[in-house]
């Protein structure tokens, strides 16, 4: 199992295009990820789940923890670490 903790930097925190973006990044593995809104206490969410990332209530701010356990856990993480420290697609308009 690997983890990893960012800062949501994204104005828009992780709702709309970002939360798209983030889930279409997870879904390319085959490692269960689950993301972990640090900031509401709130039980991990399936990373591979629009619906439940945007339930999770993410803001601009926020620490997540993201986990993944499988076969290619380290190529997750890494991808979705990246794709957080880069600030989730926010020069990208909606």
């Amino acid at each position: 199992m690997r983890t990893t903790e960012q800062t949501i930097r994204n104005p828009s925190g992780l709702h709309a295009r970002p939360a798209a973006m983030f889930v279409r990044t997870a879904a390319g593995f085959r490692s269960k990820l689950t993301l972990e809104n640090l900031e509401r206490a709130t039980p991990p969410v399936d990373a591979k789940s629009i619906i439940a990332i945007m339930s999770s209530g993410v803001a601009t701010g926020h620490r997540i923890r993201i986990t993944a356990e499988g076969e290619d856990e380290d190529a997750a993480i890494e991808a979705l670490d990246a794709f957080v420290a880069s600030g989730l697609g926010e020069t990208i308009p909606d």
